[in-house]
């Protein structure tokens, strides 16, 4: 299975990543690759207790740009 995931860096340094498709799933790291591995561990972790839980596995997430005139 492939999962999107979203990289972002907060106020003190440290790399937030984020699983969007599946609910309360993120992880972080002191580097983009710390923070992927992580992430990537916590993914393999909600699924196996979703699937317990009886949970769909994942929910739908789309990607979408709004223009913003400032």
């Amino acid at each position: 299975m492939k999962f999107m995931i979203t990289l972002d860096r907060d106020e003190d340094g440290v790399w937030i990543a984020e699983c969007p498709s599946i609910p309360g799933c993120f992880s972080q790291g002191a580097t983009q690759e710390e923070a992927e591995a992580n992430v990537r561990e916590a993914i393999m972790g909600c699924l196996e207790v979703r699937a317990e839980q009886g949970l769909p596995i994942t929910v739908e997430t789309r990607s979408v740009e709004i223009p913003l005139a400032v």
